[in-house]
């Protein structure tokens, strides 16, 4: 999918559907809070919640005092639920409506999160871009958060084809640079009820 497509697509969803109404909604983003205070970040840390959407995640770091947060999504529909729900807390974080794989990182940020965006990218071209954007996004020693679809995990979502993996496949997707640090499975209740198995693995960039 090129890039005016998937931002049409998502736009799409995000204006016709509520923000819990999505299978991918969370009430609490438990797992993804667990392995943010892992790496060990500070109030002050710089973190990017990378296809971040509507999710709850920014909510829950600004109730813990971080104050260099970034949301990027290829939805302006979905970020401005977002920032709707925050109200006045929303102007503490930096809002970009970009697609990933074409956007420039202005920064090296201390900590790149990323729930269910990754497993999008169906095409090499597109992975390949992603991953340089992150070599780029994520500063020496910085770590990076991936949650994406398990191998025994749907294998659509939206409508549209997903890559599942594991936390090898996936380590071998960002490439030598990035260590794998811990690795979790998670089953995902979505608002329907049904189960959607996801893995969570935590990487640190090589370097200091």
């Amino acid at each position: 999918m090129n890039d005016p497509s998937r931002q049409s697509h998502w736009e799409s969803i995000y204006a016709t559907r509520g923000e819990a109404e999505v299978s991918w909604f969370q009430e609490s983003p438990a797992v993804s809070l667990d392995l943010i205070k892992a790496a060990g970040v500070t109030p002050r840390s710089s973190i990017i919640d990378i296809g971040g959407g509507a999710s709850r995640l920014v909510d829950a770091l600004i109730a813990e005092g971080y104050d260099d947060l970034t949301v990027l999504d290829v939805s302006e529909a979905a970020l401005s639920t977002a920032k709707g729900r925050l109200g006045r807390a929303a102007a503490v974080v930096k809002w970009i409506v970009a697609d990933v794989v074409t956007w420039q990182p202005p920064q090296a940020y201390d900590l790149w999160h990323d729930r269910a965006a990754l497993h999008f990218l169906t095409g090499a071209d597109d992975r390949t871009a992603y991953v340089e954007r992150l070599s780029k996004g994520v500063r020496p020693g910085g770590h990076v958060i991936i949650g994406t679809f398990a191998l025994g995990g749907p294998q659509k979502c939206s409508g549209l084809p997903v890559v599942r993996y594991d936390a090898a496949s996936l380590g071998r997707t960002l490439g030598h640079s990035f260590e794998l640090i811990e690795t979790c499975d998670h089953d995902h209740r979505t608002p329907t009820g049904s189960v959607q198995q996801f893995q969570f693995s935590r990487f640190q960039r090589a370097g200091v």
